[in-house]
């Protein structure tokens, strides 16, 4: 019986990955004004530079670094530290290390659809 509920643990969570080419994210957790994430960027790589009028996002590192680039600066944040992306502000992170980066991200907001995503032009198309 163990065996089948860990089966079914791995299926359900099969449903709520998306492997996109700079690595994966993984839906946890989901409400009406929330979703938590679990974002891995491979060594390289980085997300698109993209904005939200409907959503903040908060990052928090477990593991790698991550090199975050919003409101026209640039940090490092390494194991346990985090950051704030507010509303309606162009932002992107990005993996300069050799390991993969692994992020809690927890979008707050009264919507949450996709098509609030904005993405932006970067050099490379990831």
């Amino acid at each position: 019986m163990a065996e089948n509920t860990k089966l079914d643990q791995e299926a359900q969570q099969a449903e709520y990955t998306r492997n996109p080419p700079w690595g994966t994210v993984t839906l946890l957790e989901e409400g009406p004004y929330y979703r938590i994430n679990r974002i891995t960027v491979k060594p390289g790589h980085h997300i698109s530079t993209q904005m939200h009028y409907h959503r903040s996002e908060h990052w928090v590192v477990v593991a790698g670094t991550a090199k975050v680039i919003f409101n026209g600066e640039e940090r490092l944040l390494l194991p346990k530290q985090s950051t704030y992306v507010p509303m309606s502000i162009r932002h992107r992170v990005e993996n300069p290390g050799v390991v993969p980066l692994v992020m809690i991200e927890i979008q707050n907001g009264e919507y949450l659809g996709d098509d609030d995503i904005i993405r932006f032009e970067d050099a490379e198309n990831n």
